[in-house]
Order: structure tokens, then sequence, then C-alpha cells
């Protein structure tokens, strides 16, 4: 997939765990998970903004576009 989710670095920058993330956003720690492993087909932007909000960030912190050409 050429969708990369960077979320596990931004975690790491904010020094923010999975479970802190979790209860900051609303979402369950097997959501949060399954986006961070770039397993997600899809997420909304209602979360991708908390996210943003909670880790202080912009959208594409989080997410990268890469060709695969």
């Amino acid at each position: 997939m050429p969708i990369i989710i960077n979320l596990d670095v931004m975690m790491a920058r904010r020094k923010m765990s999975l479970n802190e993330l979790s209860e900051k956003v609303g979402i369950t720690i097997s959501n949060l998970s399954i986006l961070k492993t770039g397993k997600a087909k899809a997420i909304r932007i209602e979360t991708l903004e908390a996210i943003c909000k909670a880790l202080d960030c912009q959208p594409g912190d989080i997410l990268e576009f890469r060709n695969r050409d």
C-alpha cells in the first residue's frame, strides 16, 4: 500500500503510549493498533483530527504517500 502510517513515529516523538493516546482520542487500543501497524483500510476524518489534536501535529506528519514506481 503506497500510504504509510507514521503514527508510531509521532507517538514516540511526543512520548505518548498507545494507552494514553487511546484515552485522549476515545478510540479503543485495538483500533489504534490496527491503524498504527498500517493494517487499516480507512480512517475517518474526525478520527484523524482527534489524533492530530492529541499529538499536536498535522495529518501529513501521520500519513505519507510513497509511489511504488
